[in-house]
């Protein structure tokens, strides 16, 4: 099972009841179906007709070579797809001499693209945890964020993805993840509000259970 799943099954255990033995077996979930994954030139030919779409020419100079850069864009800016969190998350140190308060990494600077309208967004993430016997070497984290990031998302699911991913690899004490990101498909188009920001948490252990704690993260990703 990937980390993927493994980070999925603990957000679902966090929000589901318990199940009532009296009750009915619930259905089986539906497999999720295989996905064809163009070949190259098909994605090409798709980029050459949304081009022709919006009534320019893709024959032009300026055009000629555009469906292939951004066929070789996209395989930079969704490699997350073929990412697999665990091989990042592959290494806890348990040499720390007992250190046992918070480790915060702030201001992870990310770039991802809304499922909804496939418009870039970016911002900034910042993730704190209480270790428990081990800790992640620190580039780890913004890793483990692009590996989210370069997918198509929502800043809800990416931070719960996050979250849930160091629960289930890093076994700690609780875990922190706040996203802030300004979305293009409200600056760009839509409302047209450049320069609104988007804010989204998620916490676990003490974090979650202790406004206390809460409040000691804000303040110290806020530096005070």
């Amino acid at each position: 099972m990937s980390l993927d799943d493994l980070a999925h099954n603990a957000s679902s255990r966090s929000q589901s009841p318990e199940p009532d033995a009296t009750a009915s077996p619930a259905p089986s979930k539906p497999r999720a179906p295989t996905i064809h994954r163009p070949s190259r030139a098909e994605a090409e030919a798709a980029v050459r007709t949304l081009l022709a779409w919006t009534g320019d020419n893709p024959d032009r100079e300026g055009l000629r070579d555009t469906p292939a850069r951004v066929v070789k864009a996209y395989e930079e800016l969704f490699a997350g797809y073929r990412q697999d969190p665990g091989s990042i998350l592959d290494k806890v140190f348990e040499e720390v001499d007992g250190y046992g308060e918070m480790v915060l990494v702030k201001d992870i600077p990310f770039f991802s693209h809304c499922e909804h309208h496939m418009a870039p967004f970016f911002g900034k993430a910042h993730i704190a945890y209480y270790p428990d016997g081990g800790v992640f070497g620190l580039s780890k984290f913004g890793r483990l964020v692009d590996v989210y990031a370069r997918r198509l998302q929502t800043q809800e699911t990416m931070t719960a993805q996050i979250l849930a991913a160091l629960d289930a690899r890093l076994h700690s004490r609780g875990a922190a993840v706040l996203i802030e990101a300004e979305h293009m498909c409200m600056s760009m188009r839509g409302v047209r509000k450049p320069g609104a920001l988007t804010v989204t948490m998620q916490f676990s252990g003490p974090f979650k259970n202790d406004p206390a704690e809460q409040a000691r993260f804000l303040a110290l990703m806020r530096g005070r």
